[in-house]
């Protein structure tokens, strides 16, 4: 973009600043924004994240005025990187003397200079935003100098970033990597609060994601490109009932057919798919895109009627299925046009059809093969999928998921260390449900991981024999299903397991150190909605130390949902007045990203009461901490208000199990909800499957320091408590039986 003023010499002598520019331009294709913003003249504290040794080069490139970088002392230690202090003019601070270089920063400030520096710290090795120091803050002060904030998106992954775990040894990228660098604008000295610079720094980086060019492309495209780069590799490992392998090509060549079948046959817009995970679910939703048209997985544990609406909103006319599943799933209100998935890839010529797809799949480029589908090189924000809500506090809405959204989201969890490329994932959860609609089965076809398929999570013994015999390395899953394999599995047959991954629902305490203490593996707690693609936030591991001056830095924090997914940004507001609230108070979360959904099909009454401002209201109580991990504290709708206190229902299942040393079974022992109440406003009800008498339960409460105003007034026993098909809590369905209980 033009500069809105004219760029001014470096410090640099003329010659190094030629070559520099030179060289950075053909690595870099550096592109920016709010530039309108920056300072003409004058002092100006620039802040920007630090998640690469080359972040000073690129924000140069693209900052019109000269900017002296604050920098660690100790690197001065190395000749060369002294050299670069002494001819840039860098000011080092040092950790025995940091006085004198803020003294030398303000000062610089005062004369008129441009003086960057990065409030983290130090590089970042997780590729998200890490505890902000308070250096900036007294530099400012001291200078009187307005601050501005950059944050630069696109240089993680390169080779001078900590991507994959290591520096350097990583592939370079053959093109000019693309950069975006967003500029906020100035505020005054007191102003520039750590607060501030969290908030800031992380709408910027939201804003700079949004322009990576790469999620303008087609999901379609981008598949078979990966699928046709690595032909012979495994994609999919079915263990329905004989164990059956799919490679790339053959997945490729299966979709092909099926997809150009689709086209010819299928006139809707969207196509119905009631199938487990597996070979055919893969194929059956990479055909549906290649034939331009929209997959909608339908959850075949719901009831009839809500079902039967999900088919209406989506105009599903078509159902892609198999003839095992009508049997096992009688009561699925099947539309006349329901097609079985192996009678049509017959139909569209079966094997023979298929060869010369294989043939193309290694034999010409991977562009090649996308075209040879006519898939578009952009999908942007159509629309590439379409979920159903699982219904567990009201009637299912359509959650209308872009090309961008899913695009966003694989490259989110992409630039974390929780599913590399060489990973095993174990693809048990339906694909009805937003997170295995992403993790297992579109992020593996993006990233090129092999999967091992089970048509269920609840079935524990498969599960177990399929993590054993195929040397599974990643296990994802609610932990309603994960539960009965600390239950049932021995220490050995988990072996090969790297990570467990858990969302969905809350870890439960027990479940995270049962798996601790007898397979030594942490379970990787995260956080996501079906309307944000699904991963908004996750844990993942430690960081190694690689270097003497590496200092710790924490990935995972227990009790929270980890820090939020690059490119993803937050506020927090109060539920009441929906007054804006500092992001460390608890409070009703709301989002903003690339991974957001615009709105629900066809229903702006929802869409509008789910948005504020732009931000995606999330409906879940939470607070973040100074190192950016967020604490899901519940929903408003799990909250009582009694004698004018707010009582947390997840809190108080929380306490009874503790107190009454009742762990989970395979289904939740208790549930929490609240009842009018003509004295206090409301009263609580326990739901529970275990027998307990309110005495008792009074007083263990009490003498465990729970206030009075926390324990139920009813308790009713249950068989049961209700649960969902994607391993959540059914709410609405127990919130019908409190009410049945309170009369």
């Amino acid at each position: 973009m033009p500069l809105p003023f004219p760029r001014r010499r470096s410090r640099l002598p003329y010659y190094l600043e030629l070559s520099a520019s030179l060289v950075a331009r053909l690595l870099y294709r550096v592109r920016s924004s709010g530039l309108e913003h920056f300072p003409r003249e004058g002092g100006v504290l620039l802040l920007c994240n630090h998640i690469s040794y080359v972040d000073v080069i690129v924000l140069q490139l693209a900052c019109p005025r000269p900017i002296r970088f604050v920098a660690y002392h100790g690197l001065r230690r190395t000749p060369f990187l002294n050299w670069c202090f002494e001819i840039s003019g860098c000011i080092g601070i040092s950790a025995q003397q940091p006085r004198e270089g803020l003294r030398a920063a303000a000062a610089a400030l005062q004369a008129g200079e441009v003086v960057g520096l990065c409030p983290e710290g130090h590089i970042s090795r997780t590729g998200q935003l890490m505890q902000l120091q308070r250096g900036f803050e007294v530099i400012a002060r001291q200078a009187g100098a307005p601050v501005l904030a950059a944050s630069i998106d696109g240089v993680w992954g390169s080779v001078f970033s900590f991507a994959g775990n290591k520096y350097l040894w990583k592939s370079p990228r053959l093109l000019p990597t693309p950069v975006f660098i967003a500029f906020g604008r100035p505020v005054p000295a007191a102003a520039a609060t750590v607060a501030w610079a969290r908030r800031e720094l992380l709408d910027l980086g939201e804003r700079a994601f949004h322009e990576r060019p790469a999620l303008r492309r087609h999901l379609g495209r981008e598949c078979v490109r990966m699928l046709t780069r690595h032909p012979r590799r495994v994609a999919v490992v079915d263990r329905t009932t004989e164990r059956r392998v799919l490679t790339c090509s053959q997945l490729y060549a299966a979709a092909a057919v099926l997809g150009r079948r689709i086209r010819a046959t299928v006139p809707e817009r969207r196509v119905g798919i009631v199938l487990p995970p597996g070979i055919g679910g893969f194929i059956a939703n990479l055909a549906v895109v290649a034939a331009g048209k929209v997959p909608v997985n339908l959850n075949f544990t719901a009831g009839r009627a809500a079902l039967e609406a999900s088919m209406r909103i989506g105009g599903v006319g078509t159902v892609l299925s198999a003839t095992v599943m009508r049997e096992k799933v009688p009561g699925f209100p099947w539309p006349e046009r329901t097609l079985d998935l192996k009678s049509e890839i017959e139909a569209a010529g079966g094997k023979r059809a298929m060869v010369p797809w294989m043939l193309a799949a290694l034999l010409l480029p991977n562009q090649w093969c996308a075209g040879l589908l006519g898939l578009p090189r952009e999908g942007d924000g159509e629309e590439a999928g379409l979920l159903f809500t699982s219904g567990s506090s009201g009637e299912p809405k359509g959650v209308v998921l872009t090309h961008r959204n899913i695009l966003a989201n694989c490259a989110q969890v992409s630039s974390l260390s929780v599913m590399p490329e060489t990973c095993t994932l174990l693809g048990c959860l339906p694909i009805f449900h937003s997170f295995g609609f992403l993790a297992t089965l579109w992020y593996p076809m993006m990233r090129g991981c092999a999967v091992v398929t089970v048509p269920s999570p609840l079935d524990t013994r498969r599960i177990i024999d399929a993590i054993a015999a195929e040397g599974v390395t990643v296990m994802l899953g609610a932990p309603t299903f994960i539960r009965p394999v600390l239950k049932k599995a021995k220490p050995a047959e988990l072996r090969s397991l790297d990570l467990v991954v858990t969302g969905a629902e809350r870890l439960p305490e027990d479940l995270h150190r049962g798996f601790l203490e007898n397979f030594h593996l942490e379970i990787l707690q995260g956080y996501g909605l079906t309307e944000t693609t699904p991963v908004a936030n996750i844990n993942q591991p430690d960081p190694p130390l690689v270097f003497s001056t590496n200092e710790h830095q924490p990935g995972k924090r227990a009790g929270s949902v980890g820090r939020l997914m690059p490119g993803l940004t937050a506020r927090i507001i109060d539920p009441e007045t929906r007054a804006d609230l500092p992001l460390t108070a608890t409070g009703l979360l709301l989002l903003r990203g690339a991974n957001v959904f615009g709105g629900y099909l066809d229903d702006p009454a929802k869409t509008a009461a789910a948005f504020q401002d732009g931000w995606f209201v999330t409906g879940d109580l939470g607070r973040f901490d100074d190192d950016g991990f967020l604490y899901i504290e519940g929903r408003p709708s799990r909250f009582s208000k009694i004698g004018g206190e707010m009582v947390p229902h997840g809190t108080v299942e929380q306490a009874i199990e503790r107190v009454m040393g009742w762990e989970n079974g395979e289904t939740p022992t208790v549930f929490v909800s609240g009842v009018p109440d003509v004295a206090k406003g409301e009263a609580l009800v326990l739901l529970t499957t275990r027998e307990v008498s309110l005495e008792d339960l009074r007083s263990r409460l009490a003498a465990s320091g729970v206030p009075n105003l926390w324990v139920p007034k009813i308790i009713q026993r249950v068989e049961k408590i209700p649960m969902l098909g994607t391993g959540k809590t059914d709410l609405k369905a127990c919130r019908d039986l409190v009410l049945q209980v309170a009369g």
